[in-house]
């Protein structure tokens, strides 16, 4: 769909809205979008203190702005309300490497230890900033770096341990590096400008693209944006004795149990999410504790599903766009049971309907942002649940979202469309 005709049926607003469209959703959305909407509602609607959001653009114009549901009980979600997104963080660190790459400060292909000195010890002088983008530097795992809950929270800490680390056996191998990924990628960006993730979240990323739904960590004081609480048992159950053993114990196994173990587990890692103050809003966490609106994430998909521009503004180069769009390994991922993550540089693609031709990153829990170059469509989907029971079905949200976005889209381009009036959540 073009501008052009976005504001012409943005002008001819239905005054009658969708048929169907539960009440409690808020937001507006073209009218072929109505299976994405009603199912969003369904999926997402109906949990005390639980709600979310999603968000579609196309050619940087948007199609769908919805939400539903709560931010905490008795605070309604509205479209600043931000979710922690866990791992959708990776992409937008890796764009702020992107974007220092753009400007020529980094080489995808030289040595980490070219800008991170300290990075060369135990062997590390020539793993690349390619190989540390796609999840192959071999540093996955947290019990060589960490004992516990303090040394996590302490970022820098963090950065300086896998900077003294030694590489595993899966050197070379795509092996999720859960939680290492981001503090390999801060202390890449602090070593080239001397800055921590969490400004360069808001100077590379929020700030370049006008918005404000993307932060490292808790938004700052006056920030439109603001957290929503995580309802939902979160993973209290890891921190049992019996669970708590058996992942310990997998340390030392072979294979994509040992690997994912190491890469995910470390006693009293569950504590991270406890509480109405919870302490991963409050440390740099950039493999993890992304604070981003729907809107937000789809913002900055949407710079990187039309060539790299935004709002009329260069956000990154054609070339520089072409490289991050490449997938850098078919190789199954050791340590996501060989899952075929098709990693690119600090994203991935999934082979299912609607994502095959896209990339983006997806979240513990379901929320996600992704990119879809050949049509110009990005997404952001963003909710606040997290529990043991619905993990598995939240978790897979991109298989409905993506397809229903897809078909909506084509629909739009069929037909003269409507936009569905704002509604504010009962």
């Amino acid at each position: 769909m073009t501008p052009d005709s976005y504001r012409e049926w943005v002008s001819n607003v239905a005054s009658s809205g969708l048929p169907g469209l539960p009440t409690a959703v808020g937001g507006f959305a073209a009218a072929e979008f109505g299976p994405l909407v009603r199912t969003f509602a369904r999926m997402i609607g109906g949990r005390p203190g639980a709600g979310g959001a999603i968000t579609v653009h196309q050619h940087g114009e948007p199609l769908v702005r919805m939400w539903i549901g709560e931010a905490g009980p008795g605070t309604a979600w509205t479209d600043d309300t931000g979710a922690v997104v866990f791992s959708a963080t990776k992409g937008i660190a890796a764009t702020v490497v992107h974007r220092l790459a753009d400007r020529g400060l980094i080489d995808y292909d030289a040595p980490v230890a070219y800008y991170w000195p300290e990075f060369a010890a135990n062997g590390k002088e020539r793993i690349t900033v390619r190989q540390m983008l796609s999840h192959r530097a071999g540093l996955s795992g947290l019990p060589s770096i960490a004992a516990g809950l303090d040394d996590i929270l302490d970022h820098r800490l963090m950065e300086q341990r896998l900077a003294a680390s030694k590489p595993d056996h899966l050197l070379g191998i795509p092996t999720y590096h859960a939680l290492t990924f981001g503090w390999l990628l801060a202390g890449l960006a602090r070593a080239v400008t001397g800055r921590g993730m969490a400004e360069l979240f808001r100077t590379e990323v929020a700030d370049p693209l006008g918005i404000d739904g993307i932060h490292l960590g808790r938004p700052p004081v006056g920030a439109p944006t603001t957290p929503a609480l995580m309802q939902g048992g979160r993973l209290g159950f890891v921190g049992t004795a019996s669970v708590s053993m058996m992942l310990g114990r997998a340390y030392g196994l072979p294979g994509p149990l040992g690997a994912a173990s190491r890469a995910l587990f470390l006693p009293g890692l569950e504590d991270f999410l406890e509480g109405v103050e919870p302490p991963i809003l409050d440390t740099e966490l950039p493999a993890g504790n992304g604070v981003c609106t729907a809107t937000g994430l789809a913002t900055l998909y949407g710079a990187l599903a039309t060539g790299g521009m935004s709002n009329g503004r260069r956000f990154l180069s054609p070339e520089t766009i072409r490289a991050l769009r490449h997938i850098e390994t078919y190789r199954l991922d050791h340590a996501l049971f060989y899952i075929p993550m098709m990693w690119h540089m600090g994203y991935h693609s999934l082979p299912i309907p609607g994502a095959r031709a896209g990339f983006g990153h997806i979240g513990m829990g379901g929320s996600f942002g992704w990119a879809d170059p050949g049509s110009g469509l990005s997404v952001g989907f963003v909710h606040n649940r997290l529990s043991l029971g619905a993990l598995a079905t939240d978790q897979m949200a991109s298989a409905w979202v993506l397809p229903l976005v897809v078909r909506g889209a084509r629909a739009a381009r069929r037909t003269t469309t409507t936009v569905l009036p704002d509604r504010q959540v009962a």
